[in-house]
């Protein structure tokens, strides 16, 4: 049966034991299903020419045997197998090949192979946060065959366009626009058409990266939401919109989203989903719940009904994790192998890098994502889940995401800077938040003197010069632009000689990537007063 006729003939309890059980496992039962399945994958793995090759010919008989016998990888390991699709080095055929951006304009994209195996416990996972996002408590959930649903994923080859392909013969979906008729619109088009459908029909789920979402929302706030006659309108969202128009011209306030629709399922991803997650709650009154996911692990984990934490998985892949401290060891020293830990040995309160080896005949091994999390519970917090709940953070400090679209890097920028040939003697950059949620890159650049006579008086020209060359050298930077609105550069002017003065000061070498508070502050307070006509920092 697929899940659609399992709604009909099988008891809630006994459909919610197949999809959310994984929820009732303690710590322990957790652990003995992720090392079965990791010895059936390493089974698979050390005799494919992939494994092999990164075995160097040893066959590692236990866990513990893989995780000293193998080193930590990352995608340059696969590149030239994974690129070129090299089918017969793999441990198994895949099925379909996800994209997505690997370093901007050096490297523009990763591919990562997906098994039947892997398809097959990607859907019931999907399945399950369905269920999880429409309850209030344990085995509660409203799914219904016919549902409503926004459109606001990116379609294949990307990983959110997994969503649809999973639902096709399990549960009838009715996304808003059409999934096929999505496809060939702009983002701009197919925001308006689904909005025009939603006031037409109602929305039951909405689903979507993060910063799709905010933008879809903001858009529906700001009134684009297109003509719509009021002959096709259904009574009750005709109903709901008289009310909704007439309190927000009473009131003088804008039309929030949640003043028209009632979702009982809204579901986020993405790099910035928490700082989203506020503006989203209000506007929809609703809070989003979260999922983890990615292009080479696929669908990681879900958030409960409590909303409270990520609960990882258990049969998506092997999970271990690089302590923070470690993982900074390793900026330093790129020959150390850090020490990881296991699920069962988080500490709350601490904060980790992910590592993962696929499932399913996966190609991917003691993997590094580059993604950071946070343990902020070890289970028990009053819902009967007794697993490790996770926080996403953010990329490692090498990288910055902005909305889930970029992956600027030290090199791009230093590309970047190059490429422009502005007189920039030194820099650092930072990933910072607006005052709503939304986050932006922040360039500290330290000018050769003569040429901050012509620049110091127009910021705003140095910034659209240094975009343009972003938008040029980097694709998913001019998405950003094209598709959100988001032009995600902010420049600061240091004094020629700060970066020097930071130096003589403190003795170090400042992280040109993502450095702390603290030493950013310490950085600035190096000049002896602001640029004239800069007014310091901002």
């Amino acid at each position: 049966m697929n899940f659609e006729q399992k709604l009909k003939a099988l008891p809630k309890e006994e459909l919610w034991q197949e999809y959310c059980g994984f929820l009732d496992l303690s710590l322990e039962e957790y652990m003995l299903i992720q090392r079965r399945l990791l010895q059936e994958q390493m089974s698979l793995w050390a005799q494919s020419g992939l494994g092999k090759r990164l075995l160097k010919g040893k066959v590692p008989a236990t866990v513990e045997e893989f995780r000293q016998t193998l080193p930590l990888t990352d995608y340059s390991d696969y590149a030239d197998v994974l690129l070129e699709k090299r089918i017969d080095l793999l441990p198994e055929e895949p099925v379909v090949w996800m994209q997505t951006t690997w370093e901007g304009g050096k490297h523009p994209v990763k591919l990562a192979p997906y098994t039947r195996g892997m398809i097959d416990t990607a859907r019931a996972n999907v399945l399950a946060i369905m269920m999880l996002s429409t309850g209030s408590h344990r085995g509660d959930f409203h799914v219904t065959p016919g549902d409503h649903a926004l459109f606001g994923l990116a379609p294949l080859p990307y990983v959110t366009g997994l969503f649809p392909l999973l639902l096709d013969g399990e549960f009838r979906m009715q996304f808003f626009p059409p999934v096929e008729e999505a496809h060939t619109m702009s983002f701009g088009q197919r925001n308006k058409k689904g909005f025009e459908m939603g006031l037409k029909r109602g929305l039951d789920f909405f689903f979507g990266l993060s910063s799709v979402v905010g933008y879809i929302t903001e858009s529906f706030s700001a009134g684009k939401k297109g003509g719509v006659k009021v002959g096709s309108y259904s009574m009750p969202m005709l109903g709901r919109l008289a009310k909704a128009s007439y309190r927000s011209k009473r009131d003088g306030v804008a039309m929030k989203p949640g003043d028209v629709f009632k979702l009982k399922s809204f579901v986020c991803a993405g790099t910035d989903t928490r700082s989203y997650k506020p503006m989203l709650e209000k506007a929809w009154g609703i809070r989003p719940m979260e999922v983890a996911a990615g292009t080479e692990p696929s669908i990681l984990g879900t958030e409960t009904w409590n909303k409270n934490g990520l609960v990882l998985f258990p049969d998506a892949c092997f999970y271990e994790f690089i302590p923070e401290q470690e993982m900074l060891r390793t900026l330093e020293d790129s020959r150390y192998q850090p020490h990881t830990c296991l699920m069962d040995e988080l500490i709350v309160n601490q904060n980790y890098e992910l590592v993962i080896t696929s499932f399913k005949g996966g190609a991917f091994a003691r993997y590094r994502v580059g993604d950071m999390y946070r343990c902020v519970s070890m289970g028990g917090d009053g819902d009967e889940v007794r697993l490790p709940r996770l926080e996403f953070i953010d990329r490692i400090p090498t990288v910055i995401d902005i909305a889930g679209f970029t992956r600027i890097t030290e090199q791009s920028i230093a590309e970047v800077i190059g490429l422009s040939g502005l007189p920039v003697t030194d820099w650092v950059a930072k990933k910072e938040y607006k005052e709503n949620g939304r986050p932006y890159l922040h360039l500290y650049l330290e000018l050769a003197d003569p040429a901050k006579q012509c620049v110091a008086a127009s910021r705003q020209l140095l910034v659209a010069h240094l975009s343009a060359y972003f938008t040029y050298y980097d694709a998913d930077y001019q998405d950003l632009k094209k598709l959100l609105g988001i032009d995600p550069l902010e420049i600061t002017l240091l004094r020629t000689g700060t970066f020097a003065e930071y130096r003589a000061h403190t003795g170090k070498t400042l992280s040109r990537m993502n450095p702390s508070a603290y030493d950013l502050a310490a950085l600035v307070g190096c000049q002896a007063q602001p640029y004239p006509g800069e007014g310091g920092v901002h």
